[in-house]
C-alpha cells in the first residue's frame, strides 16, 4: 500500500497515510458524532458531538500508529530494517525490508502490535474511570471508554492465527520453531489466513442478508482483503524457498551501460536507447559515480518538441530513491527494496563502480529456473 501524503519521521521510522485513512476516518467521526455519542450521552449539541467524534478517531489513529511502530522499532532491534510506516484503510502497515532470523525474532516483532494495543486499552480504560469518580461530563468519559474499547477489538482481531495478521505471524513462528521450517511454517499460516477470509466473507454475507447492513458487507470486505492478502503470503512463502541462497550476483545483467548525466534526452535516445537492446540506463557523474537512473517508461514522458533541452538527470530516478545492492548480498534480502521511481529496477555497487542491474525481468528468469530445478521429473512445475 503506498503513501499519499508522508508525516515525517518517527523514532528514524518514515511514516506515512494512504487516501484511503480519509475514509475509514470520516466513517468513525461520523457513525461517533451522529449515531453513538448522541444515543449513550445525549443533552449535548451538534458540535460538540462533533468535536468529540474528531477528537477520538484522531487519538484512535495515534494509538494504530503507537502499533504500528512498535512492530517497526522491535524489528530494526533484531536486525530486520524497516523501509517505513504506512497507515490506509484497514488500519496500518510495517514494511520490513528482510525476514526474522529466527523463530523468537519473528514472534517478538509480531506480538509487540498487539501488546502494545491492549496496554493503551488499560490506559484509556484507567483514565475513564478516573473522569466518571471525578465527575467529569459523561462524554468525555465516554470518549475514553470507547479508545479503550476499539484497541481491544483491534488487539483480539490482530492476534487471530490467521496471516497476514500478527496472529498469523505469531502462528509462523511456532510452528518454525516446532517444523524447523520457515517456507512450511509461511505457507500454513498463510492458508490459516485464507480459512479465516472465507469465515469472515461467509459471517458478512450471513449477516448483511440478516439485516445488518453496511456492517456485514463491511466485515466481507475486511475477509475478501484478508483471502488476498493470504493468497500473497504463501506465493511469497515459496518464493523465498525457491530463492533460499540465490545472491544478487547470480542473477544481475552485469556491466550496463552507463550515460553521462548531464546529455540531453534526445542525444540519450540517439546515442544509446536506439543503438542497444537495454531499457534501463545508470547516469554517471563527471568522476563517474551514480548519478540517477533512467529507464524507458521515464524517457517516454518527455515530448518529442523538448527532448533537446531537457538534461537525463532531470527525468532520472534520483540516487537516493534508487535500491542498491552489492553482488554478495541475498536476493531475497534485495527484492522488497524494488520499487519506487526505479520501476522495479536495482543498482548493483562494488564502493563507486556500477557492476550490475538487477531488473524484473531477471528476477522473474530465477524464479523460473529455480522452479526447474525444483522439480524432481525435472519436468517445468
Amino acid at each position: 500500500m503506498t503513501e499519499s501524503l508522508s508525516l515525517g519521521r518517527i523514532f528514524g521510522v518514515r511514516v506515512g497515510i494512504n487516501w484511503s485513512v480519509l475514509v475509514i476516518f470520516g466513517l468513525i467521526t461520523l457513525g461517533l458524532a451522529g449515531g453513538s455519542f448522541p444515543e449513550l450521552y445525549p443533552g449535548y449539541s451538534g458540535l460538540v458531538y462533533l468535536a468529540a467524534g474528531l477528537g477520538a478517531g484522531i487519538v484512535f489513529f495515534l494509538s494504530l500508529l503507537a502499533h504500528e511502530l512498535s512492530h517497526a522499532i522491535v524489528a530494526r532491534r533484531n536486525g530486520v530494517a524497516v523501509e517505513g510506516i504506512t497507515l490506509w484503510l484497514f488500519g496500518g502497515v510495517a514494511k520490513l525490508e528482510g525476514e526474522p532470523g529466527d523463530p523468537g525474532a519473528e514472534l517478538r516483532i509480531a506480538g509487540v502490535g498487539p501488546l502494545v494495543s491492549v496496554v493503551a486499552a488499560v490506559l484509556f480504560g484507567v483514565v475513564a474511570a478516573l473522569l466518571a469518580l471525578a465527575g467529569i461530563a459523561e462524554l468525555t468519559m465516554g470518549i475514553f471508554v470507547w479508545l479503550a474499547g476499539i484497541n481491544v477489538i483491534l488487539a483480539v482481531f490482530n492476534l487471530a492465527p490467521a496471516a497476514p495478521l500478527d496472529g498469523g505471524r505469531i502462528l509462523r513462528a511456532v510452528l518454525w520453531q516446532v517444523w524447523g521450517d520457515r517456507r512450511r511454517a509461511g505457507t500454513a499460516a498463510a492458508r490459516a489466513g485464507q480459512v479465516f477470509g472465507w469465515f469472515l466473507i461467509g459471517l458478512g454475507i450471513f449477516l448483511f442478508v440478516g439485516g445488518a447492513g453496511l456492517g456485514g458487507i463491511w466485515l466481507a470486505f475486511i475477509g475478501w482483503f484478508l483471502t488476498t492478502a493470504a493468497r500473497v503470503e504463501e506465493e511469497q512463502a515459496q518464493a523465498r524457498d525457491l530463492l533460499a541462497g540465490v545472491r544478487v550476483r547470480d542473477v544481475m545483467t552485469p556491466d550496463p551501460v552507463t550515460v553521462p548525466a548531464g546529455i540531453t534526452v534526445a542525444e540519450l535516445l540517439d546515442d544509446y536507447i536506439f543503438r542497444s537492446r537495454h531499457s534501463t540506463f545508470p547516469l554517471v557523474d563527471s568522476w563517474g559515480g551514480f548519478a540517477g537512473l533512467v529507464t524507458l517508461s521515464r524517457v517516454k514522458f518527455v515530448p518529442p518538441d523538448q527532448r533537446g533541452s531537457i538534461r537525463a538527470h532531470q527525468i532520472a530516478c534520483p540516487p537516493a530513491e534508487v535500491p542498491v545492492a552489492h553482488p554478495d548480498e541475498l536476493l531475497l534480502e534485495l527484492l522488497p527494496r524494488m520499487a519506487g521511481c526505479s520501476d522495479g529496477r536495482a543498482v548493483v555497487l562494488v564502493g563507486d563502480r556500477i557492476v550490475g542491474i538487477v531488473s524484473p525481468v531477471d528476477v522473474a528468469r530465477q524464479f523460473e529456473v529455480a522452479g526447474l530445478r525444483s522439480s524432481p521429473s525435472g519436468e517445468p512445475i
